[in-house]
């Protein structure tokens, strides 16, 4: 929108100058020269008021249709509840109602295809660009790209890690989440007094900010302890990823595990199938503890029938945050670099319990009817 706007103004300058030249290109005779002055200055003055009044005008119609903010979103895919929530969420903030023109696209979990919409968005000549990234690798040169455009980068959900050329990163704290489960873990398995532990772990994208921080939260935890993680295989944050390797769990690991650990709600519930398949209980007062992360409507769902043990929110609705930041950079502003959206932990009454991650005490919601009609 500030470059339509710029060159609307280099326009309407350039074009006065040009006629304002023509104005005083044929001198009068001496006699007239008085006369003539007067008149060229006048035909001068009005033709740079002419100018001036397009150029406004011009502006004027920059803050209408042509004026909307132009975003480009380049979203991980669809292979979950919460990436929907996520894509829902900018879609209604990014709206043209709330002055926006938002072009996007589902990457469909294909990082050559993410960096590919990015430099479309490039050609375009967007105004911002949001960014969850696939993984958290491999951006440097594509950012380079947006920042030599003069495209301000928001990077949302998961992080970059091979680059800080954008302007902020909204999203959860990974890393704390899977030491809540952790820790979680521990406070459950002593009110009830489990002594040992045998984990089985369905990762999410390898290579993910997401997986990694879950991952390594969840297992710094398990290693202090001295718990066994019998295995940790990736489901790519999907419920059918999340049943083909609960399956194959079930097989190699039957009657040794105790705890199954699934890094998103969908694939909690593709091991959920599995289980029921294979006979194993799970749940609260059977066999199996079972943890997700996301903390999804369904999720939640799962928790008050008594199958997710405990869930642990990554909040989707970064969309009103990222407006924010795009509201602070049009006024001229630095928005914070990092920026995180509260996430909370679920569970039923009886699964709550005190616990604290890096020494700060934790509190959990009891899912409750209420509790999930008013999640996302």
């Amino acid at each position: 929108m500030k470059k339509k706007l710029i060159s609307v103004l280099l326009t309407g300058v350039m074009a006065a100058s040009l006629l304002a030249g023509c104005g005083g290109a044929a001198p009068a005779p001496a006699a007239e020269a008085p006369a003539a002055a007067t008149e060229a200055v006048e035909e001068v003055a009005e033709t740079v008021e002419e100018a001036a009044e397009e150029v406004a005008e011009a502006v004027e119609d920059a803050g209408g249709a042509d004026g909307l903010i132009t975003v480009g979103f380049a979203q991980v895919g669809h292979e979950s509840d919460w990436r929907t929530a996520s894509t829902k969420s900018c879609q209604d903030v990014f709206s043209e109602a709330n002055g926006y023109d938002l072009s996007f696209v589902d990457c469909d979990n294909d990082e050559a295809a993410q960096k590919e919409a990015v430099r479309s968005f490039i050609e375009q000549g967007v105004d911002y660009i949001i960014i969850d990234p696939i993984i958290a690798t491999g951006w440097d040169t594509v950012l380079t790209e947006c920042d030599d455009a003069g495209i301000p980068v928001i990077v949302i959900d998961r992080t970059i890690d091979d680059s800080d050329k954008y302007v902020s990163w909204v999203g959860s704290d990974f890393l704390t989440e899977g030491k809540a489960a952790g820790e979680w873990l521990k406070a459950y398995a002593e009110k009830q007094g489990i002594t040992e532990i045998n984990a089985l772990i369905i990762q999410g994208t390898i290579g993910s900010s997401a997986q990694i921080g879950r991952t390594d939260g969840f297992n710094e935890i398990a290693e202090r302890e001295g718990w066994t993680v019998l295995d940790q295989q990736t489901g790519d944050f999907t419920e059918a990823g999340g049943q083909e390797v609960m399956e194959s769990f079930c097989k190699s690991y039957e009657g040794k595990f105790n705890v199954v650990v699934c890094e998103n709600d969908n694939e909690a519930f593709g091991a959920m199938t599995a289980m029921d398949n294979a006979g194993v209980s799970y749940g609260p007062g059977n066999d199996v503890i079972l943890i997700s992360y996301d903390a999804c409507t369904a999720g939640l769902e799962k928790v008050k029938a008594g199958g997710i043990t405990a869930d642990f929110e990554c909040n989707p609705l970064a969309a009103p945050t990222v407006a924010g930041v795009i509201d602070t950079l049009e006024a001229g502003g630095t928005p914070e670099a990092q920026i995180l959206v509260p996430d909370n932990w679920y569970a039923l009454a009886d699964a709550i319990v005190d616990f604290s991650v890096d020494g700060n005490a934790q509190s959990m919601i009891e899912v409750t009817d209420e509790v999930i009609e008013a999640q996302y």
